[in-house]
Formats: C-alpha cells, sequence, structure tokens
C-alpha cells in the first residue's frame, strides 16, 4: 500500500468491542472465547438490517449498561470519557459553562458529534459555552439528561455520517439506545468525594419495566443526582495586595479570607430526570412508539469575589456573587414503523426543548446603588431557549439483484425546525453596567431566530460478491439560511478470511452554525475586565470585519484492519483524516482598551451593539466567533481485547484501547482590517485548538470475576496537553501538562441474586495536573489579577480535583 495514503486515511476500524466484556447483570456468556458483545446487531452508521458489530463496514464501538455503571460517577459523559479514549469530557468552565459541561469527539467541537436517542435526533443545549478553551462554543446535547440507568447500550460511530444522519456528524454519532424491557427492573444508590475536599455526590435512580397490555411494553426510569462544591483555587492577589489591606479591612473579617475567591472549582448542582420508553406491537411487524425525557437541573457556580469598595454598605468584608441556572429540558418522540407496501417504513416526529434561565445571586448592581441608594441582590439575568423539531419518514427494502446478498436500498426526507431566543435580564440586572459578575443580557442581545431545514437521503448497500460489502449513500440538503449542500459517503470491507478484514470510508460533511453561534450576545466581566461577546450577525459585528457565518466543510477519510487471531482475541486498527475548511471557532481577545494592542473598531463595535462597561475595569473588548481557519485532525485507534479463562481462579477480560489524533490548524484566515494589526486568533485560541487535549490517550483494562467477586481495574495514560496564556496579549506562557498515569479501581461483591454492592476510585492515587505556567501567575499577580486564583489549568483531560471515591449499592427485581 502506498505511503501517503497509510499517512491519510483511516479509521475504519472496528472497535467492536466494549472493553469490558461481562456484566454484572449478565451470565458470563462469558466463555473464553467470546468476544465483549460479539454477535450484537447494531443499527447505527447502517441502513441494513441485522448487521452484527465484528461485521460492520464502519467503525463501532458498543458500551454496555454494566461498563457505563463501572465507571462509578453516574455521570453519562465522563462514563463515555472514561471508555473511549477518543472521547474527553470537559473537566470545568468558565461562567455559566461551568453549569452545562461538555465532551468533543477526536478534538472536534461537542457541534461536530451528533447524538441519537434509539436513533432520533437530540435537540441541543440553550446553554452556549462561550468563554475561551477547548470546549469553546459546545451547545451540543446535554447527556446528563439522559440517565445511565435508563439505558441499555451505547453505540458510538466512530466516523464522518453527514451523508447518513446530516449536519453535526462531522466527527460521528453518538447513538444511546434506551431500555425496552416490559418486566423487572433496578435500583441503584451512589456517594462519593473528593479525596481533598469538596465535590459531594449522593445520586439515587430506579428503572422499571411494565407491559401495559398486551404486545407492549414501558420501561420507566427516574435519577435524583446531588453534587458539591469543590474548589482548588490559589489566592486572589488582589486581597494581599498591601494597598488593599490597608484601605480596606473589612476584608481581614470576611470569614475565608484570606482564601475568599472560590471560582476554581465544580459547580453546585441538583440534576432530577425521567425517562419513558414504549413501544407497542399493534400487528405483524408494525409498532407505534414514543420515548419521553424530562429534566430539571438547578446550579450555581461562584463567581470572582469583589473587593469591599464595590459595594461597601451592603458588603462591607466584600463579596462573591454566583451565577444561577435554572434549566429545564424536555424531549417527545412519537412514531409509527411496519411494512407499507413491502418496504419497512418509520415515520416520527421528535420535538425537544432546552430552557435555561440564568440568574445571578449575592450580588448588586453599582451604579444602580450609587444612583439611587437601593440595589436587589439577586438578579434574574435572563434566559436561553432552544427548541428543535425534526420529522422524518425513513424506508427501505431489500431487492434479490443476483449478488452474494440482497441489495439493500433505504431513502428518507427529514423536515427540521431550529429556534434559539435570549430572553432579556430583568431592569435591574441590566442597569448601566448591569449585575456584578454577570451583567443581565440588555435589549439588543435579546431576541428570537428561526432555522429550517429539508432533506433528503439515500443509501445503497450490498455485497457484490460473498466477502465484499460496499454502502454508498448522498444526501441533499436545504436550509433556509444557508441555501443547499451536498455530500455523499462511500463505505467498504473486504473480508480476506473469517481472521482478518480491511475497510475504508470516503466521504465528505457540513455542519451548519448554531443558531446559538450566529446570535448569541452577552457582556462577560470579572473584577478588572469586561469584555462582550459580540452575535456574529450584528452590527457591532459589521464594525470589525465579521459579517456572519458560513458553514463547515469537511472531508473524512479512514482505512481500517480488523484482526482476529482466535476465537477469544479481537484487534482493530483504525487510520483516519478530517479536513474542516471555514471551521467555525471563538476568536481569542481582541482589546479596545488596556491590552498591548488595541483596535478602535472594537470599542464602537461595543457602543454599537448598546453595552454600557463598567468605567473600574483595566481591559475591555471583544470575543467573536467566525469561520477563522481551517485545520486537519490525523489519528489512529487500536483496540485489543482478550477473554481469558482461569478455571478456579476465575475469568479475566483484558483490554488495550489507545488514540492518538493532531489537530494542526494548516490556515489561519486573514483578520478583517479593521482589527489589525490584532489578529482573530492569538496563540491561546491557536493552542486550544491544537495541544489543549493530548495527543495520545492508552486505557488499559482488566476485568476479574471469580465467584461473587468483581474486581475492574483501568489504567489511563494522558499524553501531553498544553495552551498558551497571557496577561494582556503582549507576552505568552506555555503552560504543559506533563504525561500523567490515573488509576480507577472498582471492587465488587454480589450478595445474592437481587443485591450487589460496589466501592471504588477513579484517580485512585489522587494524581493532580501541572500547576499554571509560573511566569504567567507572577504576570498576573503583579497586574493584580483575580485570574491569578487559577492555580490549575481547566484545560486539563482528568480534571482539576484529585481523586474521587465512593460506594454504589444495586437491587435488581
Amino acid at each position: 500500500m502506498h505511503k501517503a495514503t497509510l499517512k491519510i486515511g483511516v479509521a475504519a476500524v472496528l472497535s467492536t468491542l466494549t472493553f469490558v466484556a461481562h456484566a454484572e447483570d449478565v451470565p458470563a456468556a462469558a466463555d473464553a472465547g467470546v468476544t465483549p458483545n460479539a454477535g450484537a446487531v447494531i443499527v447505527t452508521g447502517t441502513r441494513s438490517s441485522g448487521i452484527k458489530v465484528e461485521n460492520s463496514a464502519s467503525p463501532i464501538q458498543v458500551l454496555d449498561a454494566a461498563s457505563l455503571q463501572r465507571t462509578g460517577q453516574p455521570d453519562l459523559i465522563q462514563a463515555l470519557a472514561q471508555n473511549l479514549p477518543s472521547f474527553t469530557a470537559q473537566a470545568f468552565g468558565g461562567d455559566t459553562a461551568n453549569l452545562t459541561l461538555s465532551a468533543r469527539l477526536r478534538g472536534l467541537s461537542p457541534n461536530n458529534t451528533l447524538v441519537l436517542i434509539n436513533g432520533k435526533r437530540r435537540h441541543g443545549t440553550s446553554n452556549l459555552a462561550v468563554l475561551g478553551g477547548p470546549y469553546q462554543g459546545g451547545a451540543a446535547a446535554d447527556l446528563n439528561y439522559i440517565p445511565v440507568s435508563a439505558i441499555d447500550h451505547i453505540e458510538v460511530l466512530q466516523d464522518g455520517a453527514a451523508a447518513q444522519y446530516g449536519s453535526d456528524a462531522i466527527a460521528g454519532v453518538v447513538n444511546i439506545i434506551l431500555k425496552s424491557n416490559n418486566h423487572g427492573g433496578t435500583v441503584s444508590a451512589t456517594g462519593g468525594g473528593y479525596v481533598d475536599g469538596g465535590g459531594r455526590t449522593a445520586d439515587a435512580s430506579a428503572n422499571i419495566g411494565l407491559e401495559p397490555f398486551a404486545d407492549a411494553y414501558l420501561s420507566l426510569t427516574a435519577e435524583s443526582k446531588y453534587h458539591g462544591y469543590s474548589d482548588r483555587g490559589g489566592l486572589d492577589p488582589r486581597v494581599v495586595n498591601p494597598a488593599n489591606m490597608a484601605a480596606y479591612p473589612g476584608m481581614f473579617q470576611h470569614p475565608d479570607y484570606p482564601h475568599v475567591n472560590h471560582i476554581a472549582g465544580d459547580a453546585q448542582y441538583h440534576l432530577n430526570v425521567m425517562t419513558a420508553n414504549f413501544g407497542y406491537d399493534f400487528a405483524p411487524d408494525s409498532q407505534f412508539y414514543t420515548i419521553f425525557t424530562a429534566g430539571r437541573k438547578e446550579a450555581r457556580a461562584f463567581e470572582n469575589y469583589r473587593l469591599p469598595s464595590r459595594l461597601p454598605k451592603i458588603y462591607p468584608t466584600g463579596f462573591s456573587p454566583k451565577e444561577t441556572m435554572k434549566q429545564e429540558d424536555f424531549g417527545l418522540t412519537v412514531g409509527i414503523k411496519g411494512k407499507v407496501a413491502g418496504w419497512n417504513t418509520d415515520l416520527s416526529s421528535t420535538y425537544g426543548r432546552d430552557k435555561a434561565q440564568i440568574g445571578v445571586a449575592d450580588s448588586g448592581n453599582v451604579s444602580l446603588f450609587n444612583d439611587t441608594g437601593y440595589t436587589p441582590t439577586v438578579f434574574r439575568a435572563g434566559a436561553f431557549i432552544a427548541s428543535q423539531l425534526t420529522t422524518t419518514l425513513e424506508t427501505s427494502k431489500e431487492f434479490d439483484v443476483g449478488w452474494a446478498k440482497p441489495l439493500n436500498v433505504a431513502a428518507g426526507i427529514e423536515h427540521r425546525i431550529d429556534k434559539y431566543e435570549i430572553e432579556a435580564g430583568d431592569e435591574a440586572s441590566r442597569y448601566k453596567e448591569g449585575s456584578q459578575s454577570y451583567p443581565g443580557f440588555s435589549l439588543t442581545d435579546a431576541g428570537s431566530h428561526r432555522r429550517t431545514n429539508k432533506a433528503a437521503y439515500i443509501d445503497i448497500a450490498g455485497n457484490p460478491i460473498a466477502d465484499l460489502t460496499v454502502d454508498v449513500a448522498g444526501r441533499y440538503e436545504h436550509f433556509s439560511d444557508f441555501g443547499n449542500a451536498k455530500v455523499g459517503k462511500l463505505t467498504s470491507r473486504y473480508d480476506f478470511s473469517p481472521a482478518v478484514a480491511l475497510r475504508g470510508t470516503f466521504s465528505n460533511g457540513f455542519r451548519a452554525p448554531t443558531l446559538a453561534e450566529e446570535y448569541y450576545s452577552a457582556t462577560n466581566v470579572g473584577p478588572t475586565t469586561a469584555f462582550v461577546q459580540l452575535a456574529p450577525n450584528s452590527a457591532g459585528a459589521k464594525l470589525v470585519g465579521v459579517d456572519g457565518l458560513k458553514p463547515e466543510r469537511s472531508t473524512n477519510l479512514s482505512l481500517g484492519l480488523v484482526v482476529n487471531p482466535a476465537n477469544n482475541v479481537a484487534i482493530t486498527l483504525d487510520v483516519y483524516q478530517i479536513k474542516i475548511r471555514d471551521r467555525i471557532v471563538g476568536s481569542g481577545s481582541l482589546y479596545g482598551s488596556g491590552g498591548a494592542v488595541n483596535s478602535p473598531a472594537v470599542t464602537a463595535a461595543i457602543k454599537a451593539n448598546g453595552n454600557v462597561l463598567d468605567s473600574t475595569v483595566s481591559q475591555t473588548g471583544i470575543n467573536i466567533f467566525s469561520n477563522a481557519v481551517d485545520t486537519r485532525s490525523r489519528g489512529l485507534e487500536f483496540v485489543t481485547t482478550i477473554n481469558a479463562n482461569y478455571g478456579t481462579a476465575g475469568k479475566v477480560d483484558w483490554s488495550i484501547a489507545a488514540n492518538y489524533n493532531k489537530v494542526e490548524v494548516t490556515k489561519v484566515n486573514q483578520a478583517p482590517a479593521q482589527l489589525l494589526p490584532q489578529t482573530l486568533l492569538d496563540k491561546t485560541a491557536i493552542s486550544d485548538l491544537e495541544t489543549a487535549s493530548p495527543k495520545l490517550r492508552v486505557n488499559l483494562g482488566a476485568l476479574w470475576k471469580v465467584g461473587s467477586w468483581t474486581v475492574n481495574l483501568r489504567e489511563a495514560i494522558y499524553g501531553k496537553a498544553s495552551e498558551y496564556g497571557s496577561e494582556d496579549g503582549s507576552v505568552y506562557h506555555l503552560t504543559e501538562i506533563k504525561p500523567k498515569l490515573i488509576t480507577d479501581l472498582e471492587v465488587g461483591y454480589k450478595i445474592n441474586n437481587a443485591w450487589s454492592v460496589a466501592v471504588g476510585a477513579n484517580n485512585l492515587f489522587n494524581i493532580y495536573p501541572n500547576g499554571v505556567n509560573p511566569n504567567l501567575l507572577a504576570d498576573q499577580r503583579a497586574a493584580g489579577d483575580n485570574a491569578a486564583v487559577n492555580i490549575l489549568p481547566s484545560f486539563s483531560p482528568f480534571g482539576i480535583n484529585g481523586g474521587y471515591y465512593y460506594a454504589r449499592a444495586n437491587y435488581k427485581f
């Protein structure tokens, strides 16, 4: 094979296996010769029916319910991240992003991974991540509104699939398959916390299967979870500054002095969610089905401490505002499927809505108090609302055309309506510079926006000869605001023997910007900074040379090798390349004042946007989303599993799962003339794309079952990660997290057929990332910048909280 071809293409390997084979609930199907999840029929990445995971022509990984549960934390994002090396989870976010954490696949934006529930498109969160970092711009589906105890298994397609599923599937697809039991159920309770304090977690969930009438199932799941604050920050330089100490003696009366700034840590939240999965076989080969999900989250996160000088009559010792969120998430799918004139037909409609009401507590509006002698301390800053209505008609049929297997023809049409809305804050929250830490959304921020999308696809798959699979898909889409898109995908697999197969894919894809990326507008403030997030479609954006967004375009290549040298050994190796043109990313800090370089157009844009900034801050500017770069991702994925039977010593499922992923910015679009000499992306923004996630990640796993005992050991190796940082955009310092080895361990005991218990640890040896570059902290302290509180890097792929210990009890009936 030509060397260049090897270098670029590569993704399609069969990750056919989950990394742990035997579920606590599953009999040890588990003869030594059984591959984990071998024989599982998949529905993702193919329109043909009855395809088993080991025979897939696309790289699919399947995670069963037990492997998700054994991660310890009752958190679906973390469960996926701990099982899939190519899937990285956000550990910490800035501002409201700390209230809705997200994840990404293969180092791409969270928006490049499509989430499905039982094969139906899931709506995204309304809470857009706007501040810098590798997850900036994320507005994908919030996975934590799906309780782990409701899940039967998850199919993860790690391949470009825009031609099959439409926009958002450049990196891949996560298809969550819910339980469809009509009897029995489970109850689970989990409690834990961080070794060094904080993060107290309590979770209770229950699933029950019912048969409301003959030929029907109703699987109900409910979960309630609490997670407490953590604090891993250092000293705020402002509170140990001699001049401030002399000027504000009230600071010393603060109960936490000098550790008064608690921004560097987890948010606190209460989450209550439920799901209902219903199906009724009303006739042979015909079913009416519905999927319902609902959840409510109440969350709050510490913001930066304010000195007593801000509101001395109300807060004589200073104050720490808190951002609050009351979020309600709802999803409903109703559908009917069966045979119509010999065609397998599925007609469904899915509606999802996510509303996040943003508030500020323990705060105040300084200008309002100075002008009127009164300020509230609790504010309603406004709300985000995102909704999506998707209606699809899909059909497929097999035709005997003289090939080794029948030719499967699938086709479908789809209509989608997306809406995004920002509600203005109350009057006090937006008076002049607004409420401290989070000004209310202004009347110019507020607005309602809508997009419609029509799509049609065709997918033809078959086996011209016995060992060759060919799958060709094409898709046409029309957006009300972007026009037309045409994409296609070619997938093929050849089995040289039962032990060796080669597979590959070539596809192009697209992603329309989310409405949130297009229209989100707000003011992000700190004690010394005020930056406006300008909507790319706004009048202010035009003053800095940005006139809206256009879709991303991608080209995906992959090649995979599948080897099964023995009936208890499975090896897969995938290589891949993903090129994205006009990738949508957040800008770096564009300064209007207080930066090493400032642009008058930035100040003009802020005024045109109707913003009034705090006159006491030392730095002002904007951030904005734009199609700023082209990127290329090249990677390799390797998975090996061995199921070994040691007789009386038990059975062990050994696994190695590795991902190497290198993201390069191949082109940076020239900054508009209005911003020069500033650039759209500074060194920090570039490093967030290229190096903030480790290039290498390896999971080594061993699941040992002997008698009533289960021991699950996982060693996660994280390669180097790094990010540039600067105090004012002049001198940049590189913060580097050295390679780390994180140990997860769980020991479980099955008391009887109903009861089982487990204790475990994520990050058993309490490993922390390397600290923020001391030179950057020194610059921040010299400038009196509260950012110096962040002594641990927020981009750490394994978090900043250290070890988490937990205990769990399960009851099965």
